[in-house]
């Protein structure tokens, strides 16, 4: 069952309860003051919703950059190996072999270990950081003899700087997410949202009904998406490893 799939059962099982509620309570519950209710509800109802509609926003806002700083960060990662590689071959032809075979290896570790348990949101140990170093010391130990050498030396070791910090960037961005105390805060927020309108009334059934079902549809969307887009490598985000397979492509 895809995310899709998914979400529809989400939101119309949100709808379907929230619907039935409303017909019972306006059909079995005490009729008297129901209508002189209206305006005071409302009023609740109007603080009450407009906060949690900001609350609900601030937080898939939040989410939605991180999933574009998450992918900006993968392909800053594989574009900085790729340059790092590519001035690793100015240096010596055994320099640069061995730094294409090293880099070659990052970029597969990255992709057949790392992100499958990235999806999975695992905890996980890799060679990624060790491969890295080896990079590092293969670099540094290569003989720069002029100062062509010494700049494109350099220039190695700031690009491996930045994937250093590109892969730090993308193992944060696996680990974040929305706490339980926001989504404590979103729940209970959304059920209250969706029972206030349940002590309205009116003179027609069938309107408040399918109010009530829209309104509880659409909050059970917006926190299916929330769920959803925790984690950029998995659930609705799910980035995949381009970067990094086009990378492997490069150094091929």
């Amino acid at each position: 069952m895809n995310v899709y799939t998914t979400g529809l059962l989400w939101v119309g099982g949100a709808a379907v309860v929230a619907a039935l509620l409303a017909y019972l309570i306006r059909k079995y519950g005490p009729v008297e003051g129901r209508s002189a209710n209206n305006e005071a509800a409302g009023q609740v109802f109007t603080i009450v919703g407009g906060l949690h509609a900001v609350l609900i926003a601030f937080v898939l806002i939040a989410l939605f950059d991180a999933v574009g700083s998450a992918g900006d960060s993968t392909y800053r990662e594989a574009d900085g190996l790729v340059a790092a590689t590519w001035a690793a071959d100015a240096l010596s032809p055994e320099t640069g072999d061995e730094v294409r075979r090293l880099s070659r290896d990052y970029a597969k570790t990255v992709i057949d270990e790392e992100w499958p348990k990235l999806a999975d949101g695992q905890d996980f140990e890799s060679e990624g950081w060790s491969q890295l170093d080896q990079i590092r010391q293969v670099v540094a130990a290569a003989p720069a003899d002029d100062e062509w050498e010494i700049d494109r030396k350099k220039e190695a070791a700031s690009q491996l700087w930045q994937v250093y910090q590109a892969r730090q960037q993308r193992l944060d961005a696996a680990g974040g997410g929305v706490s339980s105390v926001v989504w404590f805060v979103l729940v209970m927020g959304s059920v209250l949202v969706v029972g206030l309108p349940l002590l309205f009334g009116g003179p027609l059934m069938r309107t408040h009904v399918l109010i009530v079902a829209t309104l509880a549809a659409t909050i059970t969307m917006l926190l299916y998406a929330t769920y959803q887009l925790q984690n950029p490598y998995g659930g609705g985000a799910e980035l995949a490893p381009d970067a990094f397979t086009m990378a492997v492509e490069r150094l091929g």
